[in-house]
């Protein structure tokens, strides 16, 4: 009688491995169905790339530049040699010193006075408030304009202090030691050199015209006989600088202009071509460095 279940033990234990293998394929799979879920089927398109640029920007693509047509070359060149020109012409050095052009604006403006200067160094302002107030926009907007004004006027403001209480260099009034460099000028310059990069796409002739509201502002520190012809150069250089620095250091993770602003940046009428002059460094005879200057057409 017990036969037939002796049988039957074996069967039992022969089935036993291959559960043992079914159930073990399935767990395999399942822990593999995760894995392929984590895949999207329809993966999202990447995002749009950024072509908004900044002053001084290289655009993306761009034949890398030489050196010195560089962001950073191209953007303290110009207040480099004012701040320089009006080093080597302190007090009595320089082939026309600060001695010589006090002496003939005495000679010839003697008796010189007036507070022009206390408000024209605003005028830029006035001038960049009016254009935005009929319509005009500018590179920025208003946001992003008042970020770059901030940034500027903090540098410009500061590095002029430092260097007037380093220096101690008396006016030609005699009146105190904070002559170098002119912080009227510095405003002056800095206030046109906003206006001339905000509105340089519609016109260059904002920038002009701001321009000579500050330059305007220098003479007359000088008829003024409130500062000396150094003191007039160097701030027109740290007011450019300090608008130039705002510019190259601004991130629109407060406020860059939008790439789709009609007529600004990349979305500006294309300009007609014109030639450009090109200046190559060579070396000539005798190794002496020099430079080629050329004339490329259009």
């Amino acid at each position: 009688m017990f036969l037939p279940s002796a049988r039957r033990v074996p069967a039992r234990a022969a089935r036993r491995p291959l559960l043992s293998l079914a159930l073990s394929a399935s767990l395999l799979a399942g822990a593999a169905r995760p894995a392929l879920a984590q895949v999207p089927l329809n993966p999202a398109a990447p995002a749009p790339a950024d072509t908004t640029l900044r002053k001084y920007q290289t655009p993306p693509g761009a034949p890398r530049q030489p050196w010195y047509n560089s962001k950073l070359v191209r953007a303290t060149a110009v207040p480099a040699v004012l701040i320089g020109y009006g080093i080597s012409v302190v007090d009595g050095h320089g082939f026309y010193s600060s001695y010589d052009a006090k002496r003939d604006i005495q000679r010839n403006f003697p008796n010189f006075r007036n507070h022009l200067d206390d408000y024209l160094q605003w005028a830029p302002y006035l001038e960049l408030g009016a254009v935005l107030a009929f319509g005009v926009e500018g590179r920025n907007d208003r946001t992003n304009l008042a970020l770059i004004l901030a940034k500027s006027e903090a540098i410009m403001l500061s590095s002029v202090y430092i260097v007037k209480m380093t220096t101690r260099h008396e006016r030609p009034d005699g009146s105190d030691t904070r002559s170098f460099p002119s912080g009227h000028t510095a405003q002056a310059f800095l206030a046109a050199s906003i206006v001339h990069t905000e509105l340089r796409e519609k016109s260059v002739w904002y920038g002009v015209g701001a321009y000579t509201l500050a330059t305007g502002v220098g003479a007359f520190r000088m008829l003024n006989n409130k500062h000396w012809q150094a003191d007039v150069f160097a701030g027109a250089g740290f007011g450019i600088l300090s608008a130039h620095v705002a510019y190259l250091t601004h991130r629109n993770r407060w406020g860059r202009h939008p790439a789709a602003r009609t007529g600004i940046g990349l979305n500006a009428p294309a300009a007609p071509a014109r030639g450009k002059w090109q200046f190559t460094p060579t070396m000539l005879p005798g190794n002496t460095p020099g430079v080629t200057v050329s004339w490329l057409a259009k």
